[in-house]
């Protein structure tokens, strides 16, 4: 008895995706020893273990608790939350614009929260206030766009691209203004190495805002898996078949701006994970927006941590996730576009 092909394409999927999730604990596993102080799974459970269920002798020293859970427990949640915000938010707007080029940064939320944290360092503002400040000119650069795009009430994807453009060309204008004004010894080496992307310094709290940030917004777009795959067919199409096209448009792009705010905001700009693995996900289980979305948002997490575990032992220095992100991406997405052009 043949397998219906639907059927058989799900099947793969979730097969797929529980492949994903195992690799993803196997990843969380490994990247919790690795580093300065070595470290077994074993030490790292008993450890964890000893905060709920005290062992009578510790054997392990005091400086390691402290690593494990204070130091790399936190960055490992973040670069989880941040992974998987990212590719979520970008395999979204991928189909949203129809246009596989597509990452969270055309809409010039990254340039805005870039400018809100690079004003806050200026103004010598740490802390809460360079948080709220970039998360608050990432918020409102959505806004900016939307509001450029709109013409007598109605947004075409094309003049939405190109107010993300300018908006995004200005507000790289304008931190570039910052930097040429700030301290050459103190003020721009902070701005400059914030701007380059680090979870090195992240804790609980950045940890909480990024969760409340990316969790909620995640699940919205997941929510509206539907709607973004009839939105991949057309607005025309859409609106035939009684998608309200501009407030599902809204809704995304409002989640992809909490995400890439929240995500800049405690981490700094983290570029072309967006981009690149919803390419993946695709090549892995199609361009269904219900099977794309969660594989790609699993394989960001594992990207990130990956990338996070490399920028802290390759060198004694460690480099910021930027960089090695878009050290990796520009090759793949060369490849990705060449055979695409092909």
């Amino acid at each position: 008895m043949s397998v219906p092909s639907g059927l058989g394409r799900k099947s793969a999927s979730v097969s797929v995706l529980a492949v994903l999730l195992g690799l993803l604990v196997a990843v969380v596993l490994y990247s919790v020893t690795i580093g300065r102080y070595d470290l077994s799974v074993r030490d790292v459970g008993y450890i964890l273990i000893d905060n709920v269920h005290p062992l009578i002798v510790p054997y392990w020293d005091p400086v390691q608790e402290v690593v494990v859970e204070q130091v790399r427990l936190p960055r490992i949640m973040a670069a989880v939350i941040i992974g998987f915000g990212l590719s979520m938010s970008g395999a979204a707007l991928q189909g949203l614009f129809r246009n596989p080029l597509v990452d969270p940064g055309i809409i010039g939320v990254t340039s805005g929260a870039g400018f809100g944290g690079t004003l806050a360092i200026l103004l010598g503002w740490q802390g809460y206030a360079l948080l709220t400040l970039a998360f608050l000119f990432g918020i409102g650069s959505v806004f900016l766009v939307k509001l450029l795009s709109t013409v007598r009430g109605r947004t075409s994807m094309l003049t939405l691209v190109l107010a993300g453009v300018v908006i995004s060309a200005f507000f790289s204008a304008a931190i570039s203004i910052a930097k040429l004004l700030a301290d050459p010894f103190q003020k721009l080496p902070a701005i400059t190495y914030w701007l380059m992307g680090s979870i090195a310094s992240t804790n609980y709290l950045d940890v909480l805002l990024l969760a409340v940030a990316v969790v909620p917004s995640a699940i919205a777009i997941y929510l509206l898996r539907f709607q973004i795959n009839i939105l991949s067919l057309g607005e025309e199409k859409a609106r035939a078949l009684g998608t309200k096209v501009v407030l599902v448009q809204w809704i995304i792009l409002l989640a992809s701006a909490l995400i890439s705010a929240g995500v800049v905001a405690t981490s700094g700009i983290i570029g072309w994970v967006g981009l690149v693995v919803p390419h993946i996900a695709r090549a892995l289980v199609g361009a269904d927006h219900r099977r794309l979305l969660p594989v790609a948002g699993v394989i960001g997490a594992i990207y990130l941590l990956l990338v996070d575990d490399l920028a802290r032992t390759v060198t004694t220095a460690e480099i910021p996730l930027g960089i090695i992100t878009a050290l990796i991406g520009v090759p793949v997405f060369a490849v990705i576009l060449r055979r695409q052009i092909g």
